[in-house]
C-alpha cells in the first residue's frame, strides 16, 4: 500500500508540489520525506592550501627575519626596516610580509607602557561590639516629580545594626558628610582609635575634606571595592528594610514630607524592629546592652510553654536566639590544611 500512495504521489509531485500531493492522497508529508530523503552527501576532502608562486621561500623567510631580529633593525618599525634596506640597495619583502612574518613568530605587539591598575584589596572588618565598625551610605529619595531627588545619608553600627546618626539634603556633598559624622561621633562619645568607617567610594566619602575630618577625629576609614555592592551589606540591608515598608511612598510630595517620614521610620527601625540578624532584638537593646536581660525573659517564657505542654517541643526546652559575637564585612575564609596520608 504504501508503494502505491508513493507512486501516486511521484506522479502528482511535479504537476501540484509534495504537499498538495499528500494531502490530496491523506499521506503524512514527514512520512513521505523520511523514506525519500537522501543520504547526506559525502564530507568534501580536506582542502591543502596551495603553494603561492610569490610566497617566500624558507631560506627567504629565514633571512627576512634574521634581518629584522638584527642590531640594527630590531627596535624599528617593519616600515622603516623597509625604507633603510631600499637605501641601502636592498629588498627583501614588502612592509606586509615583514609583519606577518614577525606575528608568526609573536614578535608584534603594543611597546608602550599602560597604566595599570593593582587588584582593590578586599575589605575585611571585625566588630565585637557596639561603636567599633560604623558603617554609612547615601541613598536617594524620589522627589515630587521627575528627576527630583532628596538625598539620605545614614550612618549604621554594623554589631548592633543600629542607625547611629542620619539627615536628608538637597544635595550630596562632604560638607554634609563632615557635620553628620562630627555630631554622631559626639553624640554617641567616641574616642580617638576606636572606631572605622566603612563606606563606598562615592564623591562625598572621598572627597578631601571629609578625609582629613575622619584623620583629625582619629578615625580610621575603609572603602568598598569599586563595583562590588556586597562589600557594604549592613547599609545595603537597611536602606532595602526601608524602602519595603507598607507606607514607604512611590514618591515623596515635598522636602519636608521626606524628613517627616524619616523621622517616623528611623525610632521604628531602632526601637520596634526585631532584626533578624541580631537575635531577633531590637537595634537599640544590642547598642545600649540590654539584649541579654531581653533574651533571658524570653528564656523563661519558652521554658513556661515547655512545662505546660512538653508533648509540643519534640527535642528539648526551646531557647531563644542570641546576637552574634562577632560581625564581619567579608569574614575572610578559612584555610583548608592538607593532613598527610
Amino acid at each position: 500500500m504504501t508503494a502505491l500512495f508513493d507512486g501516486a504521489i511521484a506522479e502528482l509531485e511535479p504537476v501540484v508540489g509534495t504537499r498538495k500531493a499528500c494531502s490530496a492522497l491523506g499521506v503524512a508529508q514527514a512520512g513521505w520525506y523520511r523514506r525519500h530523503r537522501q543520504s547526506p552527501a559525502a564530507p568534501r576532502p580536506e582542502r591543502v592550501p596551495a603553494v603561492q608562486s610569490r610566497a617566500l621561500s624558507e631560506v627567504e623567510r629565514k633571512q627576512l627575519r634574521a634581518t629584522l631580529d638584527s642590531e640594527q633593525f630590531c627596535d624599528d618599525a617593519p616600515a622603516t626596516v623597509y625604507a633603510k634596506l631600499l637605501d641601502q640597495g636592498v629588498y627583501l619583502a614588502s612592509v606586509p610580509t615583514m609583519y606577518r612574518e614577525l606575528r608568526c613568530h609573536g614578535e608584534v605587539g603594543d611597546r608602550r607602557r599602560h597604566a595599570t591598575h593593582p587588584a582593590a584589596k578586599k575589605p575585611e572588618l571585625m566588630a565585637a561590639a557596639p561603636n567599633q565598625v560604623w558603617s554609612w551610605d547615601i541613598t536617594k529619595l524620589l522627589g515630587p516629580v521627575k528627576w527630583t531627588y532628596f538625598y539620605l545619608y545614614v550612618i549604621l553600627d554594623i554589631f548592633s545594626r543600629y542607625v547611629v546618626g542620619w539627615t536628608l539634603s538637597r544635595a550630596e556633598n562632604a560638607e554634609i558628610a563632615k557635620v553628620l559624622v562630627a555630631e554622631t561621633l559626639a553624640k554617641q562619645g567616641v574616642g580617638r582609635d576606636q572606631l572605622r568607617i566603612h563606606m563606598d567610594r562615592g564623591s562625598p566619602m572621598t572627597a578631601k575634606p571629609f578625609v582629613f575630618l575622619l584623620a583629625d577625629l582619629g578615625v580610621t576609614k575603609s572603602y568598598s571595592r569599586p563595583h562590588t555592592s556586597n562589600d557594604n551589606p549592613y547599609s545595603e540591608s537597611q536602606f532595602r528594610t526601608m524602602k519595603y515598608r507598607p507606607s514607604f511612598p512611590e514618591r515623596f510630595g515635598s522636602f519636608e514630607d521626606a524628613h517627616a517620614w524619616c523621622g517616623q521610620f528611623f525610632p521604628w527601625y531602632n526601637d520596634e524592629h526585631r532584626h533578624s540578624g541580631i537575635g531577633l532584638h531590637t537595634p537599640a537593646d544590642v547598642h545600649y546592652g540590654r539584649a541579654e536581660t531581653v533574651r533571658q525573659h524570653r528564656a523563661l517564657v519558652l521554658e513556661a510553654a515547655y512545662a505546660a505542654h512538653p508533648e509540643r517541643f519534640v527535642r528539648k526546652v526551646p531557647t531563644p536566639p542570641a546576637p552574634p559575637q562577632a560581625v564581619w564585612i567579608n569574614e575572610p575564609e578559612e584555610e583548608v590544611v592538607a593532613t598527610p596520608q
